[in-house]
């Protein structure tokens, strides 16, 4: 039995004595932990390495102590298990020397076997849990198809994505290919990660906002819904779409557990696009924790008197930045604890 299972809870929509807390992108950059280990190992290399991965997912949990754990990993794991190469490049980010333009591009491609070409994810899961010991819920994630196209097809990060938009509007057919690709190996790499131990997943659409409601509905949304189709008899599966409040009302009937909400969507609004039926996760603006710890505190308990402690999980509107000082971080967190409706 878990012993601190308030997130599992929440996101099942029972009451609860407060909201639980973490904070996307929580085991990473901002704690001093961490950069000691990245300065000795490269970024992939802690992805694929279980007793790295493991031992930065359990970090935060020591540290600022959430209510839940995040497996570290990437989401561009799932392209380089695809065959499209990925790199991290300092100062640039991801980069993909080989971008995918065309269906003829689409050739190198595969659908994998999630067991052989991401076993290290399974094996990072299966360590986290040991040293975890049932102190609290661990979280396994993905990207959503049409982000983790943006990437595949522009070849690194980007302010508008006008390459993958490009694909999408003139090669319609080479888009949805790469897309159902993308989504049939999320359905598999994340029906592994539950049957590797995670309590909960959650799909990430970070750039879901670059897109109008209509394209979202062709480009994002529907293979979302493939992918929360199959896994939510298995699993808590949330969904944040950054940017995506108009799509807000359509995801709260998809059957997902919960909805991740950004900082430009106030409390009120979601509550209300969403029926005020199902559990909400976010949304402190992420570089709100630059402000002083009390200030931190009073805004925190504002955010949660606004959503309501109950089908709430307290969160970050997008991930925890790296210049965040440690002590602010934990003052999100223990805002949260000593929350009393």
């Amino acid at each position: 039995m878990i012993k601190n299972d308030l997130f599992l809870r929440a996101l099942k929509g029972e009451t609860v004595e407060r909201p639980p807390v973490w904070m996307m992108r929580q085991a990473g950059r901002y704690l001093p932990e961490f950069r000691a280990l990245k300065a000795k190992y490269d970024f992939f290399t802690r992805c694929r390495t279980p007793e790295l991965a493991s031992e930065i997912t359990v970090q935060p949990i020591d540290i600022i102590g959430p209510d839940a754990a995040i497996l570290f990993s990437d989401i561009l794991v799932i392209p380089q298990a695809m065959n499209i190469e990925v790199e991290m490049k300092d100062g640039i980010g991801p980069w993909l020397p080989n971008p995918i333009r065309s269906l003829k591009d689409l050739e190198q491609v595969v659908v994998p076997d999630v067991h052989e070409e991401l076993g290290y994810v399974m094996e990072a899961i299966k360590l986290t849990k040991e040293q975890l010991d049932n102190r609290v819920p661990l979280i396994g994630f993905a990207g959503s198809p049409w982000t983790i196209l943006c990437y595949a097809v522009q070849g690194q990060g980007s302010k508008n994505f006008d390459k993958a938009k490009e694909l999408c509007f003139s090669q319609p057919e080479a888009a949805h290919k790469l897309l159902q690709m993308i989504t049939d190996t999320t359905i598999a790499y994340l029906k592994a990660k539950v049957a590797a131990g995670v309590n909960a997943i959650q799909v990430f659409d970070s750039w879901g906002g670059m897109l109008s409601p209509v394209d979202y509905q062709e480009f994002s949304w529907k293979y979302i819904q493939q992918i929360v189709d199959a896994l939510k008899d298995e699993t808590e599966v949330i969904v944040f779409g950054k940017g995506c409040w108009f799509a807000l009302q359509e995801m709260a009937q998809s059957g997902a557990s919960a909805l991740g909400v950004d900082w430009t969507c106030s409390a009120r609004n979601a509550r209300y696009l969403t029926g005020g039926n199902i559990t909400l996760q976010g949304n402190f603006d992420p570089s709100r924790l630059l402000s002083p710890p009390a200030d931190i505190k009073k805004m925190v308990k504002q955010m949660i008197d606004e959503f309501g402690k109950d089908k709430y999980i307290a969160n970050l509107g997008h991930g925890i930045l790296p210049n965040i000082p440690v002590d602010n971080a934990r003052a999100f967190v223990d805002a949260v604890k000593e929350y009393q409706g």
